[in-house]
């Protein structure tokens, strides 16, 4: 249903949300592209340790905002799959850091991979003295909201080094 804007600011608040559902079909693609390997919340897992380096399962599961419990099975899954390594923290032997394996790091840059592709093309479809105005759009745009957005791995497109 196409909604009337009212007011210039409508008619920006239209644009970023159209911007929006074209990213949100982009990250949906490419979960879609792996759903018969891993779940949602595995691949935020698996997101979260390429992103973020190796974890221990207390960190999976405030990041997830899942009980510890919940997060310990996924990470089981994850480890069963050959995804992620289990080993013990040599700065803590009572806790485990949990690591991409060759697979897991595979299946992360396939699916972000994907994204920037995707992302790519539609770039590519903007004429091109308007792409670099975009491009400016949108860092204001995640600047505005502080420059990152969520860092669990649900929508994140690059990883961050």
């Amino acid at each position: 249903m196409e909604r009337i804007a009212n007011s210039a600011a409508d008619a920006q608040v239209d644009a970023v949300l159209r911007a929006a559902n074209v990213l949100l079909r982009v990250v949906a693609q490419s979960v879609i592209e792996v759903e018969d390997v891993v779940t949602s919340p595995q691949l935020r897992v698996l997101v979260l340790i390429a992103s973020h380096g190796p974890q221990n399962p207390g960190a999976v599961a405030a990041h997830l905002g899942v009980h510890p419990s919940n997060a310990t099975r996924i990470c089981d899954r994850l480890v069963n799959a050959g995804l992620v390594a289990r080993q013990d923290d040599p700065g803590d032997r009572r806790s485990v850091a949990l690591s991409l394996t060759p697979a897991g790091a595979s299946l992360v840059n396939t699916v972000l991979e994907h994204r920037r592709s995707a992302v790519a093309a539609v770039m590519a479809r903007i004429p091109e003295e308007l792409r670099g105005v975009a491009a400016l759009g949108m860092n204001a745009f995640a600047a505005a909201d502080g420059g990152e957005g969520l860092e669990d791995g649900r929508f994140t497109i690059e990883l961050h080094n």
